[in-house]
């Protein structure tokens, strides 16, 4: 009997040996709420399993690749499963050999293994989305970036900031392919208002986005890695940081506390994304359908028109101009933007030039309207109503099918007005529209301390509905001492100056 059990042992020893090293070489898998990179923890040095891990006590000597130069190992990963990994079709290794050349450092380290890796299985939707985009804006922006004196690799910082996608917009209300928020936009000459916002413009932001690459590199002595963490943090943000910890090293920096996760991840992501695009078949994504690259023509307009006009006479769809142009808010291009640069579909500009200098400067664009809603008050009728709109009461009548002497009071009405107009009329219970030939001004008052909005609504007579409207007052802060705030509205009519009602409540 003893001789059978030991015989058994010897039998299945074999077996528990290879379960045991399969089990140690499976490919280990990251945390399984993985979301999104904005998401992820803080991995400061981290290796994943299945890589050439350093050893643990060698993270201040150890020696990782890099294009040019070599750094410093920062550790490595608490092994993690990633169950999504489980099912891809290509090993989860990374691959040997040197890094793809570059124009910009690139650096292999734990943290840019763990976003290469996240890239690969729980990002890799996202990333091939981002790689099927990328070759329809590079091009340009390489063009773009040459021509500024800079690496042309620098396009990757676009793809980690927007996925090449010209409409993003992220919480912090940065928007376009280079997510510029509206002071640093307006620095570098993006025009920002109600009409366009060529944020959203890939070239033109790419120019704009060179010009501040610039200003950071030189800021920060030719470091391109602290420059991609001013372009994400702010350049003041970074220069306390090195004030901090009296060095210029990111990856020392990034040990710290004092820089957010975001920016820590940010330029590791950033060499991830630009080690995989350079050479994506190596990195698995063997089967991406790219985007064929964005091509038009220009053509200057010298007055505001139509969108649907300018895709007319090119012969193509509405959309299809629309979508060369997503700068442009709205139909048509702004209304004081003479010499605007319209980009249309590539081999159409002499077509378009000769069928557009033929056509009347009437018939370039039409007024459009759109709907307001009003809700009538105890004295309103039709014909104030309609005078308030700059409209008629038959018109008010017919869309509301109404009689022209029915009743409206406590009636919610539609309103047609002009949609240049829209943004007005969007405040018309706070602010009485007036006609487009009125001048309004207004008048301001610096808030004191023990100020209220109850208090300031008194002492102006107007209601305190109508002073936060006007004001966007929202939140305890909003009335601190030292803002400036408009207390009243005037229209210019007839050579004087009339007050627009603030309304008859104080409450």
């Amino acid at each position: 009997m003893k001789k059978a059990l030991l015989l058994l042992v010897i039998c299945l020893f074999p077996v528990f040996t290879v379960l045991a090293s399969e089990t140690r070489n499976s490919p280990l898998k990251e945390l399984a709420a993985l979301g999104n990179a904005s998401s992820l923890p803080d991995l400061s040095g981290a290796v994943p399993s299945g890589f050439n891990s350093y050893p643990r006590g060698a993270a201040a000597g150890g020696a990782v690749r890099r294009s040019g130069s070599r750094e410093t190992s920062l550790g490595d990963l608490v092994i993690i499963e990633d169950q999504l990994a489980s099912n891809e079709d290509f090993e989860l290794t990374l691959p040997e050999g040197p890094l793809p050349d570059s124009d910009i450092p690139l650096t292999l380290n734990g943290q840019v293994e763990y976003f290469i890796r996240y890239f690969q299985t729980s990002g890799r939707k996202s990333f091939t989305r981002w790689l099927s985009r990328s070759e329809r804006y590079i091009p340009m922006m390489k063009e773009v970036l040459k021509k500024n004196g800079l690496p042309e690799d620098l396009v990757y910082l676009a793809m980690i900031e927007s996925g090449f996608t010209p409409h993003a917009v992220s919480v912090a209300s940065a928007v376009g392919p280079w997510q510029f928020i509206s002071g640093t936009g307006k620095r570098y000459d993006l025009r920002i208002d109600q009409w366009i916002d060529e944020r959203r413009d890939p070239l033109k932001s790419t120019v704009a986005a060179a010009l501040y690459l610039k200003e950071l590199y030189a800021m920060f002595n030719n470091d391109w890695y602290l420059a991609a963490a001013g372009y994400n943090a702010g350049e003041n943000k970074i220069l306390r940081a090195i004030d901090r910890y009296n060095t210029r090293d990111f990856w020392e920096i990034s040990k710290g506390s004092y820089l957010k996760r975001e920016t820590k991840e940010y330029v590791p992501k950033l060499l991830a994304a630009a080690i995989i695009a350079k050479e994506p078949t190596r990195y698995g994504f063997a089967d991406v359908a790219y985007l064929p690259p964005i091509e038009f023509d220009t053509v200057t307009i010298p007055s505001r028109t139509d969108l649907e006009v300018a895709a007319k006479l090119c012969n193509v769809d509405y959309q299809v101009v629309k979508e060369l142009n997503p700068e442009l808010r709205r139909w048509c291009t702004p209304p004081d933007y003479p010499g605007y640069e319209l980009k249309i579909p590539f081999g159409k500009k002499r077509a378009f030039e000769q069928a557009y200098a033929q056509l009347p400067e009437g018939q370039r664009y039409a007024e459009r309207f759109v709907y307001a809603r009003y809700r009538a008050k105890k004295r309103d009728t039709l014909a104030s109503i309609a005078s308030r709109y700059g409209t008629t009461p038959q018109a008010l009548a017919e869309v509301n099918k109404l009689k022209l002497s029915a009743k409206v009071r406590g009636r919610t009405l539609l309103v047609p007005v002009v949609a240049d107009k829209e943004p007005a009329v969007q405040t018309a219970k706070a602010d009485a529209p007036r006609k487009e030939s009125a001048k309004g001004f207004n008048k301001y008052y610096t808030v004191k301390k023990g100020d209220t909005i109850a208090s300031l609504s008194k002492k102006f007579n107007i209601s305190s509905r109508i002073l936060t409207a006007w004001n966007n007052l929202k939140g305890k802060l909003a009335l601190r001492p030292g803002k400036r705030i408009i207390v009243a509205k005037y229209v210019e009519k007839k050579g004087s100056m009339v007050p627009v009602s603030g309304g008859d409540d104080n409450g």
